[in-house]
Protein backbone atom coordinates (compact mmCIF):
# COMPACT_ATOMS: atom_id res chain seq x y z
CA UNK A 1 0.00 0.00 0.00
CA UNK A 2 0.84 3.69 -0.78
CA UNK A 3 1.91 5.90 2.08
CA UNK A 4 0.16 9.16 2.33
CA UNK A 5 1.62 12.31 1.48
CA UNK A 6 2.59 13.93 4.28
CA UNK A 7 4.05 17.08 2.51
CA UNK A 8 3.71 18.54 -1.07
CA UNK A 9 5.97 21.36 -2.99
CA UNK A 10 3.19 24.49 -4.27
CA UNK A 11 3.81 24.44 -8.28
CA UNK A 12 1.31 27.10 -8.94
CA UNK A 13 -1.09 29.62 -7.05
CA UNK A 14 -4.36 30.21 -8.00
CA UNK A 15 -5.84 32.77 -6.17
CA UNK A 16 -8.84 33.29 -7.68
CA UNK A 17 -8.85 29.55 -8.94
CA UNK A 18 -9.35 28.09 -12.47
CA UNK A 19 -9.73 31.03 -14.86
CA UNK A 20 -12.83 29.18 -16.67
CA UNK A 21 -14.53 27.44 -13.58
CA UNK A 22 -17.45 28.67 -12.17
CA UNK A 23 -15.96 28.96 -8.47
CA UNK A 24 -14.00 31.29 -7.45
CA UNK A 25 -11.99 29.47 -4.56
CA UNK A 26 -8.37 29.86 -4.35
CA UNK A 27 -6.54 26.69 -5.25
CA UNK A 28 -2.88 25.53 -5.20
CA UNK A 29 -1.34 23.13 -7.93
CA UNK A 30 0.91 21.08 -5.83
CA UNK A 31 3.06 17.96 -6.01
CA UNK A 32 3.46 15.57 -2.91
CA UNK A 33 7.28 14.99 -1.90
CA UNK A 34 7.11 11.24 -1.07
CA UNK A 35 4.71 9.73 -3.93
CA UNK A 36 5.19 12.46 -6.24
CA UNK A 37 1.51 12.66 -6.39
CA UNK A 38 -0.30 15.74 -8.32
CA UNK A 39 -2.80 17.16 -5.96
CA UNK A 40 -5.12 20.22 -5.50
CA UNK A 41 -4.69 21.95 -2.31
CA UNK A 42 -7.66 24.51 -0.75
CA UNK A 43 -5.84 27.04 1.49
CA UNK A 44 -6.77 28.16 4.95
CA UNK A 45 -8.54 31.43 4.91
CA UNK A 46 -6.14 34.26 4.19
CA UNK A 47 -3.47 32.23 3.92
CA UNK A 48 -1.42 33.23 0.84
CA UNK A 49 0.94 30.05 -0.58
CA UNK A 50 4.24 30.62 -2.38
CA UNK A 51 5.46 28.90 -5.80
CA UNK A 52 7.86 26.64 -4.42
CA UNK A 53 7.11 26.62 -0.78
CA UNK A 54 7.21 23.25 0.99
CA UNK A 55 3.72 22.35 3.24
CA UNK A 56 2.33 19.63 5.10
CA UNK A 57 -0.71 18.23 4.49
CA UNK A 58 -0.94 15.15 6.61
CA UNK A 59 -2.84 13.78 9.33
CA UNK A 60 -4.26 16.25 12.14
CA UNK A 61 -3.85 20.33 12.28
CA UNK A 62 -2.49 21.92 8.96
CA UNK A 63 -1.10 25.24 9.16
CA UNK A 64 -1.96 26.50 5.66
CA UNK A 65 -3.98 24.09 3.57
CA UNK A 66 -7.64 23.82 4.60
CA UNK A 67 -8.64 20.35 2.60
CA UNK A 68 -7.07 18.41 -0.33
CA UNK A 69 -9.17 19.02 -2.86
CA UNK A 70 -8.18 15.73 -4.91
CA UNK A 71 -5.90 14.56 -7.28
CA UNK A 72 -4.75 17.57 -9.98
CA UNK A 73 -5.92 15.84 -13.36
CA UNK A 74 -3.05 16.36 -15.85
CA UNK A 75 -5.28 18.92 -18.00
CA UNK A 76 -5.78 21.06 -15.30
CA UNK A 77 -2.05 21.40 -15.09
CA UNK A 78 -0.84 25.21 -15.84
CA UNK A 79 2.16 26.32 -17.88
CA UNK A 80 3.70 27.75 -14.25
CA UNK A 81 3.00 24.21 -12.54
CA UNK A 82 4.64 22.32 -15.43
CA UNK A 83 7.81 24.36 -15.44
CA UNK A 84 7.90 24.34 -11.71
CA UNK A 85 7.18 20.03 -11.84
CA UNK A 86 10.12 20.05 -14.29
CA UNK A 87 12.32 22.05 -11.40
CA UNK A 88 11.25 19.49 -8.81
CA UNK A 89 12.29 16.60 -11.08
CA UNK A 90 15.37 18.31 -12.00
CA UNK A 91 15.95 18.63 -7.69
CA UNK A 92 15.09 15.32 -7.12
CA UNK A 93 17.48 13.64 -9.53
CA UNK A 94 20.39 16.01 -8.01
CA UNK A 95 19.19 15.32 -4.38
CA UNK A 96 18.98 11.49 -4.89
CA UNK A 97 21.51 10.71 -7.66
CA UNK A 98 22.19 7.44 -5.84
CA UNK A 99 18.75 6.19 -6.14
CA UNK A 100 19.16 6.52 -9.80
CA UNK A 101 22.88 5.28 -9.98
CA UNK A 102 21.32 1.91 -8.34
CA UNK A 103 18.48 1.75 -11.21
CA UNK A 104 21.33 1.67 -14.05
CA UNK A 105 23.20 -0.43 -11.76
CA UNK A 106 19.97 -3.15 -11.05
CA UNK A 107 17.70 -2.46 -13.37
CA UNK A 108 16.36 -5.93 -15.16
CA UNK A 109 14.47 -7.20 -17.93
CA UNK A 110 10.37 -6.79 -17.52
CA UNK A 111 10.24 -9.48 -19.73
CA UNK A 112 12.05 -11.92 -22.91
CA UNK A 113 11.84 -8.67 -25.32
CA UNK A 114 11.72 -5.04 -23.04
CA UNK A 115 14.43 -4.17 -20.61
CA UNK A 116 13.83 -1.49 -18.27
CA UNK A 117 16.19 1.05 -19.74
CA UNK A 118 14.40 0.76 -23.02
CA UNK A 119 11.46 2.12 -21.28
CA UNK A 120 13.29 5.81 -20.96
CA UNK A 121 13.01 8.18 -23.68
CA UNK A 122 15.91 7.62 -25.93
CA UNK A 123 17.71 4.46 -24.99
CA UNK A 124 16.81 1.35 -27.21
CA UNK A 125 18.68 -2.19 -27.67
CA UNK A 126 21.88 -1.24 -28.34
CA UNK A 127 22.01 1.44 -25.60
CA UNK A 128 20.82 -1.57 -23.24
CA UNK A 129 23.18 -4.04 -24.32
CA UNK A 130 26.35 -1.82 -23.82
CA UNK A 131 25.14 -0.47 -20.11
CA UNK A 132 24.71 -4.33 -19.61
CA UNK A 133 28.31 -5.07 -20.82
CA UNK A 134 29.97 -1.51 -19.14
CA UNK A 135 27.57 -2.74 -16.03
CA UNK A 136 28.99 -6.19 -15.60
CA UNK A 137 32.72 -5.12 -16.05
CA UNK A 138 32.14 -2.63 -13.03
CA UNK A 139 29.18 -1.00 -11.70
CA UNK A 140 28.44 2.93 -12.18
CA UNK A 141 29.32 5.28 -9.91
CA UNK A 142 27.55 8.53 -11.28
CA UNK A 143 25.54 9.34 -13.89
CA UNK A 144 28.42 11.31 -15.46
CA UNK A 145 30.36 7.85 -15.67
CA UNK A 146 27.42 6.33 -16.99
CA UNK A 147 27.47 8.81 -19.54
CA UNK A 148 31.70 8.62 -20.73
CA UNK A 149 31.57 4.63 -20.57
CA UNK A 150 28.61 3.84 -22.75
CA UNK A 151 29.39 6.05 -25.99
CA UNK A 152 26.13 7.62 -27.99
CA UNK A 153 24.29 7.00 -24.84
CA UNK A 154 21.29 10.00 -24.45
CA UNK A 155 21.99 12.06 -21.39
CA UNK A 156 20.60 9.99 -18.82
CA UNK A 157 19.83 13.13 -16.72
CA UNK A 158 17.17 14.21 -19.27
CA UNK A 159 15.99 11.44 -19.99
CA UNK A 160 15.20 10.05 -16.51
CA UNK A 161 13.43 13.88 -15.97
CA UNK A 162 11.26 13.30 -19.16
CA UNK A 163 10.40 9.70 -17.78
CA UNK A 164 9.17 10.82 -14.41
CA UNK A 165 7.47 13.66 -15.80
CA UNK A 166 5.52 11.24 -17.91
CA UNK A 167 4.72 8.72 -15.03
CA UNK A 168 3.87 11.67 -12.84
CA UNK A 169 1.24 12.82 -15.37
CA UNK A 170 0.22 9.40 -16.01
CA UNK A 171 1.13 8.44 -19.36
CA UNK A 172 2.97 5.48 -19.22
CA UNK A 173 2.31 1.93 -18.49
CA UNK A 174 5.10 0.87 -16.37
CA UNK A 175 6.48 2.87 -13.45
CA UNK A 176 10.04 2.55 -12.82
CA UNK A 177 10.77 5.71 -10.35
CA UNK A 178 7.17 6.48 -8.99
CA UNK A 179 5.11 4.02 -6.98
CA UNK A 180 1.03 4.16 -8.22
Amino acid sequence: MIEKEEHSIILDYLPYGYPLEKKMMPIAQAIGVKNFTLLQLVPRRGVKLEVGEKVYIGEGKRDKVYYILGKLPDDKLTETAREQLQEFILNQIKETEQKFINFFNKAEAINTRLHQFELLPGFGKRHTKAILEERNKTLFNSLEDLKKRVSNLPDPKKAIERRIFDEIIGKERYYLFISR
